[in-house]
């Protein structure tokens, strides 16, 4: 379909897409940057990311992200004259189709981290528990304790200043501390690296716990301890 607009009664009218039923967000992509003749660098400038990133998703080499948990599907859409939920509603059914059936545990590096950063006696009873019954229910609880901290660190999208300020303490470029945001934003249990923990849970979880018995998680962030001002506002999750 050419890029040109037709003319109807005076007015400038944008050509009508093609069906988008079972269109991966990759071939989204594809095709709006082919039909407005855009190209990837402008898309990835829009978005602030690296173009690699933007390869990546066009390429399938990269899962679409976790709407919710983005802002690039709205500046993308923006920017390729979308529906509004063309490209959320891709992501989800992408990757409810490629979704793991059983959840997965963190890498054994990474639970040593997250263990350090729980309760004693809890994280005793914890590693007992998966050395008899396997990861299920750590993976559970790892993956509400990632959720509270995602919900913290997804502020920095919103706080640009931050972001440019963290990029500066890490001698990085703001587009590629955000792609790390971003990239952590989407990360699950089994996907969570010692980087993700050093970086983005250390600094803003303080301890958490769990009662075993009632299954409540009780997670407490840095900003909540009297005295505490290094780390990022957030709130305490039960």
């Amino acid at each position: 379909m050419s890029r040109a607009l037709n003319r109807k009664d005076g007015l400038r009218v944008k050509p009508s897409l093609p069906r988008k039923d079972n269109l991966t967000v990759a071939k989204l992509l594809r095709l709006r940057l082919k039909e407005t003749e855009k190209s990837v660098q402008e898309l990835a400038d829009t978005v602030d990311v690296p173009k690699e990133y933007i390869d990546d998703l066009i390429a399938g080499r990269r899962r679409p992200p976790r709407p919710g948990r983005t802002d690039i599907y709205d500046r993308m859409t923006s920017f390729l004259g979308l529906s509004r939920n063309d490209l959320a509603n891709s992501a989800r059914t992408e990757r409810e189709a490629t979704a793991p059936k059983r959840v997965a545990g963190p890498k054994p590096t990474v639970r040593r981290q997250l263990l350090e950063l729980c309760e004693p006696e809890t994280a005793k009873r914890l590693e007992q528990r998966r050395a008899k019954n396997g990861g299920a229910e750590l993976a559970g609880y790892v993956q509400r304790l990632l959720d509270i901290t995602q919900s913290a660190v997804q502020r920095m999208l919103i706080d640009k200043m931050t972001l440019r300020l963290s990029a500066k303490a890490s001698a990085s470029s703001y587009a590629a501390m955000r792609l790390e945001v971003l990239e952590f934003l989407d990360t699950t249990p089994d996907t969570l690296t010692t980087t993700h923990v050093a970086k983005f849970m250390q600094p803003r979880v303080a301890f958490w716990e769990v009662d075993l018995q009632t299954n409540v998680l009780r997670v407490v962030m840095h900003s909540q301890i009297p005295g505490d001002e290094a780390a990022r506002p957030a709130r305490a999750a039960y």
